[in-house]
């Protein structure tokens, strides 16, 4: 008989947490490593030396950049998930069904990260579907991921146990992500003719680590009852109004509305960035012959062990600095970082930006979030409607980085010049945190 555990239970906590053990794998492997680079294996030609000579993509009949393939691809996918989720936070407060939809996005991002064993450019509709649809489940069962911490844990534990399930994800990616790349790497010690076929078991082990792990958290997870549930035609229009209803709370407040707005700007670089860096990796720097899937990957774990030292260091700097001045810093070694990547063409220059992208990339989400939650009135209840529009701004804003990168990539062929544009709304997100300090 399934045991049913009360609230604060640790095997109950362990149960929530583990699931970032069972879906960061796709945050790390599809999203941002392997597949990335298979990606670009398949749909760019290169000389001897390294150097792109053919990056176009036939795709419904008409001829893409590929980065501009997998850019409008990512951004619909985003586009998708801001409509979603206001509907979905408003079913994870009112319905007493949130497993099942936890679990249905799960199965849809699952199974789709095992569908992806089929991207081929003879099957490149039907590659992106999966890849679409894999983005939409990761982020679709998130929502009520996230919603299951007040249902689970009393106050006094719901930090320790997100660190737990932020440091089992972690941990999980990274451990799946060594196998796949020594199996890709010994593709000929393992009977395999090339790296095509064990970078596509990538994709299946992905979904099934995902699929299969999540079923320790789904065994325990409480499929929790709410007994003032509202009709479901109020909760898909309720979910918005929230939104409008935040959105003229932060208005009405000069400072709220400025720190949103440099955080919408500087979002839109910052999510396009950690979004694109692979991509770039592989088509803008000349790795020797046989060195970039390792080179790529190393660059990869090389930005999440810094983010979190990152992390820390951002922390520490607000014992001495308010917020907005640390994060001023921060952007500004942002513009540096974008004006050097500009430039950069070889593996060695490409590891030293990577370095510098991982020291920001953890200091200006961690310390963006905390600053966020300093600007809600103490008198507000409803904290959870101003994370809400918080997450659907910094959503809208990949929508808006990713349409630009590919836009560019496809009108100039040369993806260095979206770098310039990212550069600018880092500028202008600085100016905004200036205007702020100035009101003081």
């Amino acid at each position: 008989m399934k045991p049913i555990l009360s609230k604060g239970h640790p095997k109950l906590l362990h149960a929530w947490a583990f699931y970032d053990w069972a879906n960061s794998v796709y945050s790390l492997v599809i999203s941002s490593a392997i597949f990335p680079i298979y990606y670009g294996a398949l749909t760019l030609v290169k000389d001897d030396k390294g150097k792109v000579i053919n990056d176009q993509v036939q795709f419904l009949g008409f001829s893409f950049n590929n980065d501009a393939l997998i850019s409008y691809t990512t951004a619909l996918a985003f586009l998708v998930i801001v409509v979603l989720s206001p509907i979905l936070s408003g079913i994870a407060d009112n319905l007493g069904n949130k497993k099942r939809f936890m679990q249905f996005f799960c199965y849809l991002g699952g199974v789709s990260c095992i569908g992806l064993y089929f991207f081929e450019l003879e099957y490149l509709s039907i590659g992106l579907l999966f890849y679409f649809l894999g983005l939409v489940g990761f982020w679709g069962s998130l929502v009520f991921y996230n919603s299951y911490l007040p249902d689970i844990a009393h106050k006094h534990q719901q930090d320790k146990v997100s660190a737990k399930g932020f440091s089992l994800g972690y941990i999980g990616s990274v451990i799946l992500l060594v196998l796949c790349l020594g199996m890709i790497l010994n593709y000929e010690m393992l009977g395999f003719e090339s790296e095509s076929l064990p970078t596509r078991l990538s994709f299946v082990l992905t979904g099934l680590w995902w699929i299969g792990f999540s079923q320790y958290s789904f065994y325990y997870l409480p499929q929790v009852k709410n007994e003032d549930s509202k009709p479901l035609k109020q909760i898909i229009y309720g979910g918005y109004k929230e939104l409008r209803q935040v959105y003229r709370k932060i208005k009405s407040a000069d400072r709220f509305q400025d720190f949103l707005t440099a955080f919408f700007l500087y979002s839109i670089a910052v999510q396009t960035i950690m979004l694109i860096a692979t991509y770039f990796g592989v088509k803008e720097i000349q790795w020797p012959k046989g060195d970039a899937t390792t080179g790529l990957i190393t660059s990869i774990l090389l930005i999440q062990l810094v983010a979190i030292a990152g992390a820390y260091f951002a922390a520490k700097l607000t014992n001495f600095y308010v917020n907005e001045r640390v994060l001023i810093g921060i952007n500004l070694v942002w513009v540096g970082v974008c004006i050097y990547a500009f430039f950069i063409k070889t593996p060695l220059q490409f590891y030293i930006a990577a370095f510098f992208v991982g020291l920001v990339m953890g200091a200006i989400q961690s310390l963006s979030r905390s600053t966020f939650s300093k600007y809600i009135p103490e008198s507000e209840t409803d904290t959870t409607s101003f994370f809400s529009f918080y997450d659907v701004t910094e959503k809208i804003g990949i929508v808006i980085g990713m349409a630009i990168y590919g836009l560019i990539a496809q009108l100039t062929g040369n993806v260095r010049y979206a770098i310039l544009v990212l550069l600018v709304c880092f500028v202008l997100g600085i100016y905004k945190l200036v205007r702020i300090l100035n009101q003081n």
